[in-house]
């Protein structure tokens, strides 16, 4: 099918598990950015504090603008230029070009041709955060500057930032997104008296599902479906009770769902005066043999649900109509730890582990996975671990009573033995070979990146297979009445924490710098450049006879397919990984707009079945999230990213360290996470009581009382802002 260049579609912050849809979807000018060409600079006048422009203009900068650019994505790999180690001694990429170490890679080479600049790449290859505090005390070395969109803000306050509010009015695809995206609009203002804006923001994908719960399916089809009562050679004997139920143990409870083949939505009664609670039941038994567990689970499913789910019982949890809880995945994980003879052949399997039980910065996803689990608000914010209650409160989850039950739930799960031995004692062997060795059953995690291991580490000729299923039914507090038992997720794609800031210092009296810069915000947002700053130059995209993108349909929308060539370049150098060989080869990727639709084309066939119905649900309602919009409820209100809090409350902040990104509940690699630690050693051994004891120390020893009434004041002020727009 062809397709004209200037009739490619765009939407880069839509889905990366949309279905292939037929049929032609909308059409948009790509070819509408042009390429600026010499002229006169535009000093800005000067208004205050602020650098503002005496009327709106063009952005005009003398050909060949110098840009020191202090940013990139992490690592020295995920730069603007090739480092050493990727580069050898010349890589030679899809493109036909051979690149060596110190040259730009292909996304800023083509860059530098439609901006007309020419990049100087100073990036030291840190996170944001330590990057931007590499240059805080030396900006005048660079003109664009990594940094975390609170430590832009600080500064940008402080004066060391550019505000570009003043010259959006120059930047017609910037403001343009903005006009659109109110929320992003919100998310990224760092003073409501002023506007000001002190970075661009970055989105990993936009308004759509972030992480997700990945299985085993074949592992549950063994032991639930089928006719009949489960039987096996040999078992293990499940552990100890310690979990207790947390569903209801007696009434019905109703809940929507997606039907069976996805056409609708349907409601399925979990009758708990027909079935009582699983937990309850296996509970009063005590320890038994794997086998009794199956086929008390078995009996459960069929009573519980009328015979909905028939002999194939394993769609309560796999299936596109999966309605499963808590307390019946507690259920589940017992019977998966005490077979293991049956799953994998051994005389063990872990049930819930996370990518790296080692690493800090993914054992948090099991912290995370609990607020899903338990109807639990914070845990996967967008901003440290706050949310907006129904009544339009701003709450902080970890001065929360309720964090700490879900926190005490999981961690009888994991006292059950339900939870990796490597999440319990990190002294273990990494969790990071789990589905290869078949030895684990269940994360909370990508679904791009790791269904990838359907290809990589499982055998598919033998029926191995994980994938994404379904969001768990939970009691969530959004204001009704009593709660609501229904599926919500908070891992919602909005603007990341991470962008990228005008250095004052660095631009200051050289108007072709700022104007340069501000272009590069620009073109980033022109659909030219989004397809750039995704995909890559064309060379890395397939096109007709004639010359045009050849596309395909993504959630409605023509998007320009990857060549052959990229497509196995990159399973050659990244494994499959789209993220890694974007960023690592291409120069893609590493701010702005991520589009999800290259991503999408890399999945792997498992990964686009379960995300798909996790899709469909959204589409038709059943999965709640947040909404990027300031909602008549507020609960359903996504934080913003930053909230525009002064200097003086920013300084008054940082002393609650406790509370820092660095402190006790920090989410980085290589620190500690206070929650994390209870869910694997327990409250007692951790010091911290009960639950309201947690939540007091919090709230009246590290400042939490305080902390929060500063960020209730700043999302006030955000709040009378965004009425004025």
């Amino acid at each position: 099918m062809k397709k004209s260049k200037s009739l490619i579609a765009l939407l880069l912050t839509v889905s990366m598990i949309a279905v292939l849809l037929a049929g032609c979807g909308s059409k948009i000018d790509v070819n509408q950015y042009t390429a600026p060409t010499p002229a006169e600079t535009t000093e800005p006048a000067q208004s205050g504090e602020t650098d503002a422009p005496a009327a709106p203009t063009e952005l005009s900068y003398a050909a060949g603008t110098v840009l020191r650019m202090a940013t990139g994505y992490n690592s020295v790999k995920t730069g603007l230029s090739f480092d050493a180690e990727t580069a050898g001694d010349g890589i030679t990429l899809a493109d036909g070009v051979t690149y060596h170490a110190g040259d730009l890679k292909p996304t800023w080479v083509e860059a530098e041709k439609q901006l007309n600049v020419k990049f100087e790449d100073k990036y030291q290859g840190n996170s944001a955060s330590n990057e931007f505090d590499y240059w805080k005390e030396r900006l005048g070395e660079v003109d664009m500057v990594s940094g975390t969109a609170t430590k832009l803000t600080e500064y940008g306050e402080a004066g060391s930032v550019i505000d570009i509010a003043p010259y959006l009015d120059m930047m017609p695809n910037f403001k343009a997104y903005l006009d659109q995206n109110p929320i992003v609009r919100l998310s990224i203002t760092g003073n409501t008296s002023t506007g000001a804006i002190y970075f661009s923001p970055y989105f990993d994908g936009v308004n759509d599902i972030e992480r997700m719960p990945l299985m085993r399916v074949d592992w549950v089809q063994k032991l639930l479906d089928g006719e009949g009562a489960f039987a096996a050679a040999a078992s293990n004997q499940t552990a100890a009770s310690v979990y207790q139920p947390y569903m209801p143990t007696s009434g019905k409870v109703a809940v929507d769902t997606v039907k069976a083949d996805g056409s609708g939505v349907e409601t399925v009664t979990k009758d708990y005066d027909a079935a009582g609670n699983i937990i309850e039941k296996m509970n009063a038994v005590g320890a038994m043999s794997g086998v009794d567990a199956v086929n008390m689970l078995r009996t459960y499913i069929d009573e519980a649900y009328g015979g909905y789910y028939g002999a194939q019982r394993s769609n309560l949890f796999i299936g596109q109509n999966a309605a499963w809880d808590a307390d019946e995945l507690v259920a589940l994980l017992r019977c998966v730890v005490a077979n293991p003879q049956t799953l994998n052949g051994t005389d063990s399997v872990q049930g819930l582990f996370s990518r790296e039980d080692n690493n800090n910065q993914r054992r948090v996803d099991i912290m995370r996975f609990t607020g899903n689990l338990f109807g639990v608000r914070g845990l996967e914010s967008r901003q440290d671990y706050l949310y907006i209650d129904a009544d339009g409160a701003m709450k902080d989850a970890r001065q929360e009573v309720e964090t700490y039950k879900a926190i005490e739930r999981m961690s009888a799960m994991a006292k059950e033995g339900l939870l990796s031995k490597s999440f319990m004692d990190t002294s273990e062997e990494s969790s990071s070979t789990m589905l290869e060795n078949d030895l684990g059953f269940m994360s909370y995690d990508y679904n791009q990146t790791q269904t990838i291991m359907n290809a990589t580490k499982l055998q598919a000729d033998a029926g191995e297979k994980y994938m994404a299923v379904m969001v768990p039914v939970a009691l969530w507090q959004d204001g009704t009445d009593g709660g609501v038992y229904m599926r919500f997720t908070e891992s919602w794609r909005s603007v990341k924490t991470d962008g990228w800031g005008i250095s004052k210092a660095g631009v200051e009296g050289n108007a072709d710098k700022l104007n340069a810069a501000l272009k590069l915000i620009d073109f980033a947002y022109s659909d030219k450049g989004m397809i750039l700053m995704s995909y890559g130059p064309d060379a890395f995209i397939k096109t007709n006879a004639d010359g045009s993108y050849a596309t395909f349909t993504f959630n409605g929308k023509e998007m320009p397919e990857i060549a052959d060539a990229t497509y196995a370049e990159l399973w050659e150098k990244a494994k499959g990984n789209y993220t890694n060989y974007a960023r690592m080869y291409l120069g893609s990727t590493l701010s702005f707009a991520k589009s999800q639709a290259f991503e999408y084309q890399c999945t792997h066939e498992v990964g686009k079945e379960g995300a798909g119905y996790i899709s469909n649900a959204i589409g038709l309602g059943v999965i709640k999230h947040p909404e990027l919009a300031v909602t008549s409820n507020p609960w359903y209100t996504s934080i913003p990213t930053v909230l525009p809090t002064t200097k003086q409350e920013n300084d008054l902040i940082n002393t609650y360290t406790d509370l820092s990104s660095k402190g006790k509940f920090s989410q980085n690699k290589g620190e500690s996470n206070e929650l994390v630690n209870e869910i694997a050693v327990g409250y007692t051994e951790q010091g911290m009581g009960n639950a309201e004891a947690a939540a007091a120390q919090v709230k009246d020893v590290m400042g939490g009382s305080q902390y929060l009434q500063l960020k209730q004041g700043a999302w006030d002020r955000l709040l009378a802002y965004y009425n004025t727009l």
